[in-house]
């Protein structure tokens, strides 16, 4: 994908270079609390490297470290990681029609690569799947050099938290490192009602259960926004029906 000259040369590569830049800064930061909080977790230097460079999933990242600190069971593990990461199923039913011209080893590493940021980004640049080769190139150049920046920065920025994670001191452990990356995350997704709505149903339900073991009470706090959010998404919708069918 990136090796491709016709999409490196591509003045869309460079749009959504520039484009990825305005959140470069944001990444980078949760990026690098992200490796100090592997290693502050009990992971070491070789494991972390490796969960940063294998998940590139910064808040599935960051749901399943305490688990491992914890000493959780493999299951819980992943099947916190898979509902942190569910909302990536409804991004990539929506980006099937942009891809499914491309090989499948190229539709994975788009898929890897899809950060929310990007998605959101490369629907609004191009609201309508390209319909010529060339506009599904240009379609490509620009994932491309979104992702591809968001990649590195990401990278980068987990390495270098891994690095510094032992100038951190120890006083301030890994709760620190996770609540300042989490904040940032919420703030910057928190934009409308709906959100804080679903923020504060699951910070009320992840206090409520939270004696249950493994941290169990992160899945009931995920499962609870989820499905406050589709009773709220329905009612609206419902509402907006009858204001249409109303004389």
């Amino acid at each position: 994908m990136f090796l491709k000259p016709s999409l490196f040369r591509h003045p869309e590569f460079r749009v959504g270079v520039m484009d990825a830049l305005g959140a470069a800064p944001g990444l980078a930061a949760w990026a690098l609390m992200t490796g100090v909080a592997m290693v502050n977790s009990g992971l070491s230097t070789f494991e972390s490297l490796l969960m940063g460079l294998i998940v590139f999933a910064g808040s599935s990242q960051l749901a399943a470290i305490p688990l491992i600190a914890a000493g959780a069971p493999a299951w819980v593990v992943l099947a916190t990681g898979w509902c942190v990461n569910l909302r990536f199923v409804v991004f990539s039913a929506h980006m099937r029609p942009y891809l499914m011209h491309l090989p499948l080893r190229e539709r994975l590493l788009t898929g890897y690569l899809l950060t929310d940021l990007s998605y959101v980004q490369f629907t609004r640049r191009y609201p309508q799947h390209g319909s010529s080769p060339e506009q599904l190139q240009a379609q490509q150049a620009y994932l491309a050099g979104n992702c591809g920046l968001s990649w590195a920065s990401w990278e980068s920025f987990t390495v270098l938290g891994i690095v510094l994670a032992g100038l951190i001191p120890a006083s301030w452990g890994l709760g620190f490192a996770g609540i300042l990356a989490l904040l940032g995350v919420l703030l910057s997704l928190a934009s409308g009602p709906l959100r804080w709505v679903s923020a504060g149903v699951a910070g009320a339900a992840a206090v409520a259960a939270f004696a249950l073991p493994f941290k169990l009470n992160i899945l009931v706090a995920i499962a609870a926004a989820v499905a406050m959010s589709l009773m709220l998404e329905a009612a609206q919708r419902a509402k907006n029906t009858r204001v249409e069918t109303t004389p």
